[in-house]
């Protein structure tokens, strides 16, 4: 039964998630998470920071790490594909539709309005796992990785895989080991 909750959740996050990996994100945890419990919120923050370290699509590696963790090989092999054939399905048939009307105001129009749900969705999943790193870590400690992180990417722009692989360690050795 696994194998079909795994065709069925990944299929649904990428059918729903118009505007790609930023767009799945939300919905996928909702699947992953909150609906099959194939993971808590920290499980999800590792699997999506080690994903965005990674390079490629986010959407298939979330689906490869989880169904393989869920179903071995096959599960990643079937989650892959729930993850994938939505989008090329999609793709294949719409960019004929979209050629035609590319010009229209009302393709125009859907594309500005579907933004800001995008943008609301990311920020709603940024606050959860926000608030529960202040839960796991505590206020202080969260600030410090949060200023740490911004001073690394904004003021001395180190590439973000490097900050997520020092967040890694961090996690690893500190929180793990010291539990501070």
């Amino acid at each position: 039964m696994d194998w079909i909750n795994l065709i069925i959740g990944f299929f649904i996050a990428n059918v729903l998630g118009y505007g790609g990996g930023p767009a799945s994100i939300p919905l996928m945890y909702q699947e992953i998470v909150t609906h099959y419990h194939w993971a808590d919120d920290q499980q999800f923050s590792n699997i999506l920071a080690l994903g965005n370290a990674l390079p490629g699509p986010i959407a298939t590696k979330i689906a490869a790490f989880v169904g393989y963790d869920v179903y071995g090989l096959t599960g990643m092999v079937l989650a892959l594909i729930a993850t994938i054939l939505p989008s090329a399905a999609a793709l294949i048939l719409l960019l004929k539709v979209l050629q035609k009307y590319r010009n229209s105001s009302a393709v125009k129009g859907m594309t500005m309005l579907v933004q800001p749900v995008i943008a609301i969705m990311m920020l709603i999943l940024t606050w959860q796992m926000g608030s529960n790193s202040i839960h796991t870590l505590g206020i202080l400690q969260s600030l410090c990785i949060a200023a740490v992180a911004y001073w690394l990417l904004g003021i001395k722009k180190v590439h973000p895989a490097i900050v997520i692989l020092v967040a890694f360690v961090y996690g690893g050795v500190v929180v793990a080991h010291f539990s501070i």
